[in-house]
């Protein structure tokens, strides 16, 4: 516990009530962000917008939906990574122009937004924000204004729809960091993941039979699965397409999960079909704390399901470190599918003990440091009669600072425990994450800079035990269907893939 989020992105394509969906699209996404949120939307010939700080159901009304009327949307949910947490800097980003307008939705961290900003502003362009998402949308103009477009599709020729494409795709190469973006102009959605595939995207249909792909050009790969540039579609004018970070997302608006984006891909999606461009090779790289912490357990990404990885993770945590004890419990909501792995492999029953009071987001919510603290007394309360006089195994997803375990422990031991063994789901966090993760600086981060007996004192734990990196990864292949490998390891290992 400790980490903050990041953002949640949807796009939709195809149906009247593309605001409606995308509203219970952002709340299945609500745990990836919590500042602010927007929808943004198009009835081919405009883009209407709406977005404030908050949280989804705070922010959006019934009434607002009777103005947010078109069949195309894309929407967002955020967390700061680069930018302050202002209005701002909320997005989906709007730039409108005498020809149309292009909406953006990013979730992921620029590493070279600065020079890219500082090389738009030459160039003439001004920035509301200091978003890096900001300066994504305002190079896709640069590039489409640049090979002759005119900058909004909606009112353009057929011609500059491809111009477009092109731009977003010299866009892409770049750009430098971790990115999954969806960007609409009136009459078009694109979705797009980075080439290391850091932040997660997938496709789905909202009703009907799902169409193949067009392949762009003679580059693209082949497949006779629904996969990145497979046979030429057909009319598409009766399916309805979402794009989301999770696929929680899908099945909210009862959607059919199709696949994952691809990394180095861009999807195209217009009522002709799909259209699959590769515009860098695949560097596969998955943040791995997708499945330890961000991801809602019942998402799946890359062909690995979130909770499966987690009941592994749990399972081999119990192989590396054993330790006698009477119950196992996990902390909510993250930890529960590794202490349930934990107890398979150990044999030690698996109980409730600690209730999540569902009313109260995440710790990071609060704005100082000793606030979030003594949010873990409010956000988290133990079960006496499940704890009381027992030897006790809590599992939990990460240790960052140090100072949320340390109040889970007085939690436990105020309950009645009679031994507390804290047991991580994840390596010792040491570096910290400049690609779309908020951690603290290598000087905040407590495995950083004390060694592990250190940290069990700090904590005030009986015994303390991480799983180790390589026992992390055998927990992701045995859990993958897809026999896909390669995950960001750079919070644990400092190497990074960007």
């Amino acid at each position: 516990m400790g980490l903050k989020d990041e953002c949640g992105v949807a796009g939709i394509f195809g149906a009247e009530n593309a605001a409606s969906l995308s509203y219970f699209a952002l709340t299945s996404l609500q745990h990836r962000g919590q500042e602010s949120a927007g929808i943004a939307v198009s009835d081919g010939k405009s883009v209407r917008l709406k977005k404030e700080l908050g949280l989804v159901s705070d922010i959006f009304a019934p009434a607002d939906f009777e103005k947010l009327k078109g069949s195309i949307a894309l929407s967002h949910v955020r967390y700061a990574t680069a930018g302050g947490r202002t209005l701002e800097n909320a997005q989906p980003f709007l730039n409108t122009f005498k020809n149309g307008s292009i909406a953006l939705a990013h979730n992921g961290q620029l590493v070279n937004h600065a020079s890219l900003r500082e090389k738009l502003e030459d160039g003439g362009s001004t920035f509301a924000s200091n978003s890096d998402s900001e300066v994504i949308l305002k190079l896709i103009v640069r590039k489409f204004i640049e090979k002759g477009g005119k900058p909004g599709s909606g009112k353009s020729l057929p011609q500059d729809d491809d111009l477009f494409v092109q731009a977003v795709i010299e866009a892409m190469k770049e750009i430098k960091g971790s990115f999954a973006l969806c960007i609409m102009t009136e009459n078009m959605l694109i979705g797009a993941r980075d080439p290391n595939g850091i932040r997660p995207l997938c496709l789905g249909t909202l009703g009907g039979e799902s169409l193949p792909l067009a392949p762009a050009n003679a580059n693209a790969s082949s497949s006779a699965t629904p996969s990145a540039g497979s046979i030429a579609a057909r009319n598409a004018r009766s399916i309805s397409y979402i794009l989301a970070s999770e696929s929680c997302a899908i099945d909210a608006v009862n959607g059919k999960f199709l696949r994952d984006i691809e990394p180095g891909e861009i999807l195209v999606i217009t009522k002709e079909g799909l259209r699959s461009e590769k515009y860098a090779c695949e560097k596969k790289k998955t943040c791995i704390f997708e499945y330890v912490y961000f991801a809602r357990p019942d998402s799946v990404i890359d062909g690995i399901p979130v909770q499966a990885a987690r009941y592994r993770m749990g399972q081999t945590l119990a192989l590396e470190s054993k330790t006698e004890a009477d119950v196992v419990i996990g902390v909510p909501d993250s930890g529960i599918g590794a202490a349930m792995g934990f107890s398979k492999a150990s044999g030690i029953p698996y109980v409730t003990g600690i209730i999540k009071n569902k009313y109260i987001g995440r710790t990071f919510i609060a704005p100082t440091q000793a606030e979030r603290e003594n949010m873990v007394f409010v956000k988290l309360n133990a079960i006496k009669s499940d704890l009381e006089g027992k030897r006790v195994i809590v599992i939990d997803d990460s240790i960052v600072r140090g100072t949320t375990s340390r109040r889970l422990v007085e939690i436990l031991r105020r309950a009645g425990a009679r031994e507390v063994h804290f047991r991580v789901s994840s390596p010792p966090v040491k570096f910290p994450c400049h690609l779309g993760i908020d951690t603290p600086s290598k000087a905040e981060l407590i495995s950083s800079t004390h060694e592990l007996e250190e940290i069990r004192a700090e904590i005030g734990a009986d015994s303390l035990a991480f799983i180790s990196l390589e026992g992390m990864i055998q927990a992701l292949r045995s859990s993958s269907s897809e026999g896909k490998e390669g995950w960001c390891e750079g919070c644990f290992s400092g190497i990074y893939p960007v």
